[in-house]
């Protein structure tokens, strides 16, 4: 393949492009010389990325790579592949910033958890390296082992809970073999509830999985018994799996910012609908994530709409800026009608790769983007991506994808449902699940680019996650081929407006006490309710918490919202305190309280001063009645003593025959 650099030099200004033909053998010592000045070093090559890093390493350089061979050179249309080549080289060089790690530490306890031999057989293999339990559900006759080299003990586990070196598991049944076993093992009588802990689970039961998401629980390792290969690869995994092991935080969690509940009263749960592997909980009025048991789908982040979970790796504002990058770069080097392939590298890197090498490669307008999880991606990459000049949005998925995609379906909708409304025409944004180079190369090939924005935006994002997806729809509406102000969107989207029946509202002000966001507020001054569309998130602590059930949610979003001034929905005249002429409260609701009780209750008789306590404010209700002298409890009988077991004894006593 040749390099197009004059095409990279078009797109990538800024930067020194040079091209060699052995840059890893003989020209290597121009490698060397690139690097003294410290500058970030991009190579367009990923065949000798460990040679390249070890001298890389010798001078401290940061340095990239990107694989421009197989991606863009090795095609049938590597010819006109050079806009591509600079949008690759372009998006590399956006260097992603650091994500924090979680340590995970295992000691090498444990335990085999299966029904007959081929649990005991795993427990010898494992014996030598690590502190074997042999835990047996429901066994039947095996002979006792002549010497005890590990434990082997009966019971059924009902709960199963942590991960890589925190395991605790709920056993019942248990018991362990009496010592005089002699042709059989036998037990001691059994019991419910025994706990263990555990670095390590060897599940080799043949029965449902321990875990929700079995396959990406750290630490917890599953095969059928009845599979000797897979038992054994599953004992040579839990042999390496003892000492400290790093995994990504996924997840950025702002606690502040959630929207789970208030008072008790539960609001937004999209997280905890979303997440396949149990790791968010509820804890009072937001959720916890466990960074142990994330799997990292990313689902949580995308679905959250205030932005309080937020992915890491890498955070939304810097796969933003990559694609700004990258789709800038094509059209500055001369590129038309870009396809956008998102994949993760671990399945769709193989399929490109295979492409390249044995059939005709990717097309040369496809520019694909290796993600760490396609599900990862939310509506602010979406709305940037086509703003940016994209044509079409395809995300390459397995053909049993490792995680639930219910959230990325839903992300894909609700793009979608935006971008028809902004007049972006035919299908835009949809999912290729195939583990097939060819049926993805024939996916590809097939499709028609849809027509791009005529003058593709460049902002570039600031601020957390909300921020960036506000400034992009907005980018994106303004670029549009035909915008709207108000596009009706699917339930649970993250923007919409309310409507309140005024009429019912009594201006208790609830709804504004529970607002995560400020989109509802209220007026020191007067009774008063105000709503800030831009603001509001659709959560629902609104709706639920209403007393009155006056408020019903309606999503949508208005692109006039971020501009607009919050609109009033109900005002009215205070109540003035009679005594101080202080407001103290709502004068309709204080009317209407009044005439409900004058003369219809025991404390507020007709034409009685006690009347007028109902129109002071507390401070002289309290001065008000002290004046009176009033006892609320005057007139009352007295309750009867409560009797107790000395006065039914005594009753007794004194009346024998009864």
């Amino acid at each position: 393949m040749s390099l197009d650099a004059s095409a990279v030099r078009k797109a990538c200004i800024s930067a020194d492009v040079s091209t060699f033909r052995h840059l890893c053998r003989a020209e290597t010592e121009q490698f060397r010389a690139a690097l003294q000045d410290g500058a970030a070093v991009t190579i367009g090559c990923t065949q000798e990325a460990p040679r390249f890093s070890e001298l890389a390493g010798e001078c401290d350089a940061p340095i990239d790579f990107v694989n421009v061979r197989e991606t863009a050179g090795w095609s049938n249309e590597g010819a006109r592949a050079g806009p591509k080549m600079a949008a690759l080289f372009a998006a590399a060089a956006e260097r992603a910033p650091d994500f924090p790690l979680v340590n995970l530490s295992s000691e090498g306890v444990i335990l085999v958890y299966g029904c007959g031999e081929s649990a005991i057989e795993a427990g010898k293999l494992l014996a030598d390296q690590l502190d074997v339990t042999v835990l047996l559900d429901k066994p039947g006759e095996l002979t006792p082992p002549s010497v005890t080299i590990f434990p082997v003990v009966k019971g059924t586990i009902r709960n199963a809970a942590g991960h890589l070196g925190a395991f605790e598991l709920t056993v019942d049944d248990y018991a362990r073999p009496l010592p005089s076993s002699r042709d059989i093992l036998i037990f001691e009588p059994s019991q419910n509830g025994a706990i263990s802990r555990c670095d390590l689970v060897l599940d080799l039961s043949g029965g449902a999985p321990l875990f929700p998401a079995h396959d990406l629980r750290d630490g917890y390792l599953r095969a059928d018994p009845k599979d000797p290969a897979a038992t054994l690869r599953a004992v040579l995994k839990a042999r390496d799996l003892v000492g400290s092991f790093d995994k990504p935080r996924y997840i950025n969690f702002t606690a502040d910012l959630c929207a789970h509940s208030r008072s008790n009263i539960v609001g937004c749960h999209r997280c905890l609908d979303l997440c396949p592997t149990g790791a968010i909980t509820p804890n009072g009025d937001h959720v916890v994530i466990d960074a142990e048991v994330c799997a990292g789908c990313g689902q949580c982040a995308t679905a959250c709409p205030t932005g309080a979970a937020a992915y890491a790796l890498p955070p939304a504002d810097a796969l933003i800026h990559k694609l700004r990058a990258m789709l800038t770069a094509y059209h500055q080097a001369g590129g038309t009608d870009p396809i956008l392939l998102l994949h993760d590298g671990d399945h769709g890197a193989p399929l490109i790769e295979a492409l390249a090498r044995h059939g005709d490669g990717l097309p040369a307008n496809v520019l694909p983007l290796a993600i760490n999880e396609v599900t990862q991606i939310g509506l602010e990459t979406i709305a940037a991506a086509f703003a940016y000049g994209a044509s079409n949005l395809r995300l390459l998925l397995r053909a049993r994808p490792r995680h639930e995609t219910g959230g990325l379906a839903k992300t894909t909708a609700l793009a979608e449902a935006i971008l028809r409304g902004l007049g972006f025409s035919g299908e835009r944004v949809a999912t290729i699940e195939t583990d097939d180079p060819d049926q993805l190369d024939t996916i590809l090939r097939a499709m028609t680019p849809a027509p791009a924005v005529q003058q593709p935006a460049t902002f570039k994002t600031i601020g957390r996650k909300r921020d960036a997806l506000r400034f992009a729809l907005q980018e994106l509406h303004r670029v549009a081929p035909a915008p709207v102000d108000i596009i009706a969107l699917p339930e649970e989207a993250p923007f919409g407006t309310l409507n309140v029946r005024v009429d019912g509202c009594t201006l208790c002000l609830s709804c504004v006490s529970v607002c995560p966001t400020g989109a509802l507020s209220d007026d020191p001054d007067r009774p008063m309710l105000r709503f800030a569309e831009d603001a509001c998130v659709q959560c629902g602590l609104c709706q639920a918490t209403c007393p009155e059930k006056v408020i019903e949610l309606i999503p949508q979003i208005d692109f006039r919202a971020t501009t607009a001034l919050a609109r009033t929905i109900k005002k009215e005249e205070p109540a003035l305190c009679i005594r101080c002429h202080k407001p103290f409260g709502v004068k309709s609701t204080i009317d209407r309280v009044a005439a409900k009780l004058e003369g219809r209750h025991w404390m507020y008789p007709s034409a009685n001063k006690r009347v007028d306590a109902i129109r002071m404010c507390a401070d002289c209700r309290v001065i008000a009645m002290s004046e009176e002298g009033f006892d609320p409890f005057a007139g009352v009988p007295e309750r009867p003593a409560p009797r107790t077991t000395d006065d039914y004894l005594r009753a007794r006593d004194q009346n024998p025959k009864n």
